[in-house]
This record gives C-alpha cells, structure tokens and sequence, in this order.
C-alpha cells in the first residue's frame, strides 16, 4: 500500500503509474463522499440556526430579496448574505431541499481538502500534500461543525484561499501580479460570509508574518491602493444598500453584532463562554485524530524560527510553516477573549492541520523516524480500545432494551449541560438510549477496536504511510458512524415530524404558533413554508427585526393566546419540553394534543 498510494512515482511511466499516482487523490475523494455526501440528505434541517439560516435563504429565494434577508417576516440582519446567496442559488437549481441547503457547506469541505493538497504538495512535498487533504477530511472538528448550515467551513476556506494567495504572490514577485488582486476579491467574499472578523484573521496574519520574517519591506508589493479598491468593489455595495434600507443597520450589524458580541457585551444576551481550559483542550477533540501528532510540529518549531533568522531566500516552505503558526496562533487568541462557541475557530483548523501534515510527512521520509508519530499511534489505539470498550458495554447494557425506542423520549428528561453551547444537547445520552444506537454504535466500536491498533503495528513494522492511512481509513469509518448516529438523533433535533403532521390537519385560515423563542421550532417554518406566530417569542434573533414599522403582527404575549385560544379559529401550537407545565396552566380548556415527539408537543383547540 505505502508503495502504490505514495511512492508511484519512482515507477516506469504508464497507465499503471498514472493510475498509483492518482490513486491517494481517488481515495480522499471517496473518503470525502462517505463522509460528508450522505449527510447532504438527512437528517431533516434541525431546529435553532441550522433552519433558521435555510428559512433565511428560502424567504431570499421566494420574495427575491437579495440585500435583507428575513426570518419569518421578520427583518434578519446578523448575518452577511454570501452564505444564503449560495443557498438561494442552490433552491433555483435544485428546488427547496435539505440537499440544496447542505451543499455549499460540503462543497467548502471538499474544496478545503484539495486546497490543502495544493498547498502542501507546493510547500512540503506530494506526501505532505496527500495528507493534508486527508487530515481536513477526516478531523473531527471538521466533520461535526459541517452537520448544522453555519458559514464557519466557507469563511475558513475563504481565508485560507486569500492567505495562500498573499503567501504565492510573495514567492512568484511581480511574475504573478495577479495574485495580490485574487487575494483582495477572496477577503472580500470573506468578509461577506461573516463579517469583519474575516479581516482579522487574514490582516493580522498577514502583517504578523511580514514582521516576524523580515520582508515588511516588500509592502509595496502589496498593491495597496489598487487592491483596497478592489476590495470594497467587492466587499462595499452589500453594505452600503443594506443600510440605505434598514434603519439602524449599521449600529446593529457592526457595533452589536461584532464588536459587542466580541466583548460579551452583545443585545440580546445568547452565548456563553467555555472556561479557557475546556476552550484551550478541546481543540485536542477537533483535530483529533491528527493532534496525536502535535508533538512533531512542535519539535519542529526551532528549525522553523532558525529559517525564519535567516532572512535572506526564504524558502515557499518556509513562509508557510511562518504564517501557519501566526494564522493560527491569531484565531485561537482573540476567541479566547470573547464570547465563543466550539465552532468559532475552525478558521485554524487548516493551518494547524497543513503544519501536521507537513511534520509527519517529513519525519516519515527521513531515514530515522522521531518516537513522536508511533505514541501517537500507541495514544490512538488505547482510546480506540477503551472508547470502543466502552460502546461494546454500552450496547450490551442496552441489549434488553426495545430496538425501535424512541431516541428523543429517552434523551428529553434530561438536561445535563443548558444549550447555550452547539454540543450542550449531546451530554444528555444515555445508556438505554444505545438501543437506537446499535447499528452506528457497532461500527463506531469496529473502527475504534480494530483500526488504531492495526495503524501502530504498521508504525512499529516502518510501514508509516500505511499507518497514516489506517488511521485516516478508521476515523473515517468512525465518521460514518457518527453521521448514522446523527440521523437517529432527527426527531430530538428537528420539529419536521410535528410539521408533517400540521400539513395533514391543517387548513385554511387555521394558525400556528410556537411558545417561546422561534429557535426552538425554527424548523417548522422551513417545513411549513408560513408565518408563524410567537407567543413570549420577541427575543434573540427575531428582537431588532421586530422594531421596523412593516414588521408583521406575529408577536403575541399570553393574554393574546388565551383570547386566541377561545376564538373562532383553530390553533396549532408548538411548545418546547421546557415550557409544557407552563402552557398547560395557562391555555383555557379543551386541550387537544394532536402530535408529540421527543417531548415536544403540539396542542390544539379543536380535535
């Protein structure tokens, strides 16, 4: 395998070489596609952003509205619009689907990978290369931040795009002027797909790389003026009409949005912060299982500072290992003084992941390989085998438990961690609910049994490209695993279910409504494709919206719903697990439970 994924090149030229030779490419593809292609279909868009982002883009599509975009009606401007643009795009082409939905995330996955297979085989070599587009498709970060429509995937490509950009036109001079002005037109589309953060995380590194290493001097390389303008050719029009026609725009969108959500400090009030140590280690989660190799990067860091003193012929390699340590060491310090959620800083996946590959291709091409890439291995296959343990009991515990449990049921008691954070709901899992679990669980427990022991048998034999493979190849599996678990998880996640059974009762002139924030149905109104009322519902996203004159009469308090309740019309409402005894107190009689999933509810006043 080493021979034939790796080292083809050595072979005779033919069809056979040609054919090695593409072989690693096909295999990162193939991993790609069972990892990330299944999970374009199912599960049925989740409540909170996942569905409140794709309403946002159906509501662009329907009412072609292409500058504000609106969430029920309501006036939504948190957000940049190149996400929804794309999404939009994708209802044209494909029709309103989950499918459409997914697919600019998934397609920034893929694109990730071949960037990170570019830029390695340029700066480290064609193994360095290969394993960088193998790293991105199969860390764990990536995979879990790509199940929910957030912009974070796109806006890391983006930045890692303009980043290479700035560090190729470095390298080609002014026989790739070209370079400098793609660099500029990627930061804009950037800074459309979340803001000025994008700013940041390319600014900085930039600047920080130009003083570390010397070459501050070539500033007027930059084609400053030229790009600037181009930049806000780009960057500029978007902003300008949505402030030309959303009073407050400005205010909300940069100083609340950014700058005070930065410090905390943001109106409403919606996300807490990790404590640092849990914000610092949890990083080894979402590069796993390439962090095992973090080691080797870091033993690596001396040579890299020593090329950096040199100053004079810095090498594309160098600049690289330079500006991936500053890329990253930047996105990961300035969420640490904010408020974050886990996903924030994905931007620094890709360098650290590009650093890796780097150090373990080097250090497996050389004569005597470093200690530190078989611990890593050795560190896998013992949390392969006590996580695979684990599931193996886990699923013997569950053996007496009804194999067609509801998952929801089981996880919906408990609340373990609040939902403030994008994992909270997860730490709910409970042993019996393993019995909705078996099949997922089953491979997970394979590939963590069977994998990782067998990449450190290929270590400890020097079959090290081998072992790197074996270790991609199982956490890949464990991957689709994870995305079959997810799918089980539907109902917990999603309203669909509940939607579904709305369309079949429902009919003209009948309305619905959700308790509390829109967040918790939020898929209702993708499934439903209505206005919805919000009872006690003028909160979070759905707050600034609600102050413009044309915002529609859909915030109600409980006086509204009682007086509702006891009209002419019939009313189907939407009540989330936590606020189910509240509502039962306060609606008058009769009550008619007309679907319940995982705890949620809805009631009626007609049968």
């Amino acid at each position: 395998m080493e021979h034939a994924v790796l080292n083809s090149e050595v072979a005779q030229p033919g069809p056979s070489s040609s054919t090695r030779r593409a072989m690693p490419w096909v295999l990162i593809f193939l991993v790609w596609l069972a990892v990330y292609l299944q999970g374009a279909f199912r599960p049925p868009l989740l409540d909170d952003a996942d569905s409140t982002h794709a309403e946002a883009a159906r509501e662009m599509y329907v009412h072609s509205d292409y500058v504000t975009l609106h969430v029920n009606g309501v006036r939504y401007l948190e957000k940049p619009p190149l996400p929804y643009w794309l999404v939009a795009f994708g209802f044209k082409a494909f029709g309103v689907s989950e499918f459409a939905v997914r697919l600019p995330v998934i397609l920034s996955v893929l694109a990730l990978v071949g960037l990170g297979a570019l830029w390695g085989s340029r700066a480290f070599g064609r193994r360095a290369g290969i394993y960088a587009g193998l790293f991105v498709a199969t860390c764990v970060g990536c995979f879990l931040f790509t199940r929910i429509f957030i912009p974070d995937v796109i806006l890391s490509l983006l930045i890692a795009l303009s980043l290479y950009f700035f560090v190729a036109a470095l390298e080609a001079g002014r026989q790739r002027e070209w370079r400098w002005y793609a660099g500029y037109v990627v930061l804009a589309l950037a800074v459309l797909t979340k803001g000025l953060v994008a700013l940041v995380f390319v600014g900085f590194p930039a600047i920080g790389y130009l003083l570390v290493s010397g070459e501050w001097r070539r500033w007027r390389e930059l084609r400053l003026v030229k790009g600037i303008a181009l930049f806000l050719l780009v960057a500029a029009p978007w902003h300008v009409l949505a402030g030309i026609r959303n009073h407050g725009f400005f205010w909300f969108y940069f100083i609340n949005e950014q700058f005070l959500r930065f410090l905390g400090e943001r109106y409403p009030h919606d996300y807490n912060k990790l404590p640092p140590l849990l914000y610092w280690g949890l990083h080894f989660v979402w590069l796993f299982p390439w962090s095992l190799y973090f080691p080797l990067i870091f033993r690596d860091l001396k040579r890299d500072i020593s090329a950096l003193r040199k100053r004079d012929g810095l090498t594309f390699a160098a600049r690289t290992r330079a500006l991936c340590w500053i890329w990253a060491g930047v996105v990961l310090v300035f969420f640490s003084f904010s408020t974050n959620q886990e996903y924030y800083t994905f931007p620094a996946y890709f360098p650290l992941l590009l650093l890796i590959a780097g150090s373990l291709a080097r250090d497996e091409e050389g004569e005597r390989s470093s200690r530190w890439a078989a611990i890593g291995n050795a560190l896998y296959a013992v949390a392969g085998l006590i996580a695979g343990g684990v599931l193996v009991a886990a699923l013997w515990a569950s053996r007496n438990v009804p194999g067609g449990v509801d998952l929801g049921e089981l996880l919906v008691h408990r609340d373990v961690a609040n939902n403030t954070l994008s994992m909270s709901k997860f730490f709910d899992l409970t042993t019996s609910a393993f019995a909705a679990l078996r099949l997922p669980a089953g491979l997970a427990a394979v590939a963590l049994l069977v994998g990782p022991l067998l990449a450190l048998i290929l270590r400890i034999r020097k079959k090290k490209a081998a072992a790197t493979w074996a270790t991609g190849i199982a956490t890949a599996v464990f991957l689709v695993a994870a995305q079959i678990a997810f799918v089980r998880f539907g109902p917990f996640l999603s309203s669909k279910k509940l939607a579904d059974v709305i369309k079949n009762h429902e009919k003209p002139g009948d309305l619905v409504m959700i308790y509390g924030d829109q967040a918790y149905g939020s898929s209702l109104l993708f499934y439903l494709k209505q206005r919805i009322d919000l009872v006690n519902g003028r909160t979070t996203s759905m707050w600034f919206g609600s102050t413009f004159p044309d915002a529609p009469h859909i915030f109600l308090n409980n006086t509204d719903l009682v007086r509702d309740w006891s009209g002419s019309r019939r009313i189907f409402l939407f009540v989330p697990p936590r606020q189910l005894e509240k509502v039962k107190a306060i609606l008058p009689l009769p009550q008619y439970v007309i679907a319940e999933s995982s705890g949620k509810v809805i009631f009626s006043n007609r049968p």
